[in-house]
């Protein structure tokens, strides 16, 4: 401990002496205006307040910021901008693409009548794990499980299908010719589904995976339902409702809201915060709606096209910062939350690109499926260097 000499009387404690000052510091902030001393925590919200600045400007960002020493910019050469891998197991167009929610796997559905689950492996490379072929129609699109050891096929203006990922085989048939499933959910439990039907009066049916019915959402007041979703902490229940509305319900208190679009939707999606909602418009628009009811109105993003096919978009990327869509002119459009013009289209695909997806653990991972019958894995150019 270091002491200090007094002129002839002994010693001081350095620590005593700092002590005293510190208190002094502290009372005179109480009294002294804000110009004068600096409000308390006044240094780390200025310090939060730069490093989101960095992050806002950064319009490829894909990593933490390593240093406050020098500016943070994430390079193009870390984003998916190039066709890695191009599958062509399918035997038709490719409607769906979906990864789970852990990464390890792909699944994608097809015209062709058959789903096909892919695995992920370490070195990015995707390869085949099981085709599952059990639909009389075409497969219009797929759900995982969200502890990733079931998938749910959905086929077109048909059945639900209840799948074992391990081995491929099909554990339940949900739907028969008196109630006609179009689209499917799950509850964050992994034991629950709901289901909608596009036929007016049935609804929404939520089920075990048994088929036993737990609840229903049905009447005659009931329209058809296009399309469902259930936010990652399983609190609301969203479905699109007679093509131009969005239903909201909290599962819990039944609480509902209602969003009006002016143009007809053909898609929905949640992001995994379960914060916000985007839909695909045929008014070649892309809306995200703050879930919760903050703001009267959307985030909108234009450039990409949209007129006559159900086109899928997700949220993804590091800490879900960007959104990206197919088109109808072949293309991947990709944005970057904040701005509603593209930052990226990505060329490659022959035909409509009706879906993409990214990878939740992979955030450098994209896929896209077509109407080529092909599906492009993208990733970033450094991976070629």
């Amino acid at each position: 401990m270091l002491f200090l000499k007094q002129r002839g009387r002994g010693t001081v404690d350095c620590n005593v002496i700092h002590e005293l000052r510190k208190g002094l510091v502290v009372k005179l902030e109480e009294v002294l205006p804000p110009p004068i001393s600096l409000p308390d925590r006044r240094l780390e919200h200025l310090v939060e307040t730069a490093v989101s600045a960095q992050i806002d400007n950064c319009i490829y960002h894909s990593s933490d910021m390593e240093s406050l020493y020098e500016d943070h910019h994430c390079d193009r050469d870390q984003f998916p901008t190039e066709t890695i891998q191009t599958l062509t197991n399918h035997m038709n167009e490719v409607w769906f693409v979906q990864f789970s929610n852990y990464g390890q796997y792909l699944a994608s559905s097809s015209s062709d009548c058959t789903a096909i689950i892919w695995n992920v492996q370490e070195d990015n490379k995707v390869s085949l794990k099981h085709i599952l072929r059990s639909h009389q129609n075409p497969v219009s699109f797929v759900a995982w499980s969200p502890n990733d050891t079931m998938l749910l096929t959905c086929g077109n203006i048909e059945v639900l299908k209840l799948w074992d990922v391990e081995t491929g085989t099909c554990k339940h048939t949900f739907g028969n010719d008196g109630f006609i499933v179009n689209s499917c959910a799950w509850f964050p439990d992994s034991k629950r589904i709901v289901c909608g039907s596009s036929v007016p009066k049935n609804g929404i049916y939520m089920w075990d995976c048994d088929g036993n019915e737990i609840k229903a959402w049905k009447g005659v007041r009931m329209p058809k339902v296009l399309d469902i979703a259930v936010t990652a902490d399983g609190e609301r229940l969203i479905s699109i409702l007679s093509d131009k509305e969005i239903r909201i319900l909290n599962v819990a208190t039944n609480a509902e809201r209602v969003i009006s679009e002016n143009h007809s939707i053909t898609s929905l999606s949640t992001s995994r915060d379960s914060k916000f909602l985007i839909v695909n418009l045929n008014s070649q628009e892309i809306h995200v709606w703050d879930i919760s009811g903050n703001g009267s109105e959307p985030f909108q993003y234009r450039g990409h096209k949209q007129q006559k096919y159900v086109i899928r978009s997700c949220f993804g990327g590091f800490n879900s910062l960007f959104i990206a869509s197919g088109s109808e002119d072949s293309k991947v459009y990709i944005w970057n939350r904040r701005y509603s013009s593209p930052i990226e289209v990505l060329s490659g695909h022959l035909n409509t690109v009706n879906c993409v997806g990214w990878n939740p653990r992979k955030p450098q991972m994209l896929a896209s499926a077509s109407d080529d019958q092909t599906i492009r894995i993208w990733g970033p150019s450094s991976m070629f260097h």
